[in-house]
């Protein structure tokens, strides 16, 4: 006969294999062991989605109503199938929600309406996405590598009605120089992508990014991290050696040490200077990466 207060049979399990303890249990680092991914913490090596979810969802929770807006104004954002989570009816995945955050820190400083805008580095596009449904922008243009071009170019025409993308000029890095001695830009804008390129690559935008616009926002790592728990350096050694030789800022620091990158973000403020006569307008935490800073210039 079965015990009143009875375990069930998942438990029966459970005691079997995660909890099957030694009459001591060592304590050192039960929780994180598969001890505690049974009682406390579903096991991350295997809940990697499970745990992406759960950030956008709480992460949308947290969106002010004008941020809300500027999410819905955003169409065709289900287009290439993005992990996604359904709030108040809508389909919300974590790219566009940082592009919304990321919007919503540019459009404090700067007049985007009518704006000249120059990307660099703009990935599939979501950022020219977000900012064409929200701003009637003067012209968008993108310089970017030529794959990325390809990926820009074909989503951005998907997702964007004609008028919009007829705006965006998509620009090779062999046409660069093109862009000297014309009309100023009104913001150039570089997310997650300064970090990746060699130094010297880095200096020379900085050096364009002063003589062709008169405001630059920013979003990028403050330092690297050499920690194999966090991604098992699943591509191996070549590439993360790769990744620690790239961009202006190659500390390595604990990127989950929320003083350590405190302390960092003085010296990423003062890389991303473009030149002498600009000066800072804000700065802050890059939501929601830990070690991901933003910061917003202007040209005197």
């Amino acid at each position: 006969m079965s015990h009143k207060y009875g375990q069930s049979s998942q438990w029966a399990h459970i005691n079997e294999t995660n909890l099957a303890l030694a009459e001591t249990p060592d304590l050192s680092r039960f929780k994180s062991s598969r001890v505690n991914y049974k009682l406390a913490l579903w096991n991350p090596e295997v809940n990697g989605r499970r745990y992406l979810k759960t950030l956008i969802h709480n992460l949308g929770l947290q969106l002010s109503p004008e941020n809300w807006e500027r999410l819905l104004r955003i169409r065709n954002r289900q287009l290439g199938e993005p992990i996604a989570v359904t709030l108040k009816g809508e389909p919300i995945c974590l790219d566009y929600l940082q592009a919304v955050l990321e919007l919503d820190f540019m459009a404090r400083s700067v007049k985007l309406d009518g704006a000249r805008i120059l990307e660099i580095g703009a990935g599939y596009g979501r950022s020219c996405h977000a900012i064409l449904s929200n701003h009637d922008v003067a012209e968008y243009h993108i310089i970017d590598l030529e794959n990325c071009l390809r990926l820009s170019r074909e989503y951005l025409r998907a997702v964007l009605d004609g008028e919009q993308f007829e705006k965006i000029r998509f620009l090779g890095i062999d046409e660069v120089e093109d862009l000297t001695g014309g009309e100023p830009f009104d913001l150039c804008v570089n997310i997650d992508s300064f970090a990746e390129m060699p130094a010297d690559t880095v200096r020379n935008y900085l050096s364009l990014i002063d003589g062709v616009a008169t405001r630059f926002y920013t979003k990028n790592p403050v330092g690297k991290y050499l920690d194999p728990d966090l991604d098992g350096h699943y591509e191996g050694q070549a590439v993360v050696q790769q990744a620690l030789e790239s961009g202006l800022l190659r500390e390595i620091i604990d990127v989950h040490d929320s003083e350590a990158v405190r302390a960092q973000s003085e010296r990423f403020v003062e890389v991303y200077q473009p030149g002498d006569d600009w000066r800072l307008v804000a700065d802050g935490w890059g939501t929601p990466w830990s070690y991901y800073w933003q910061a917003l210039y202007t040209k005197s």
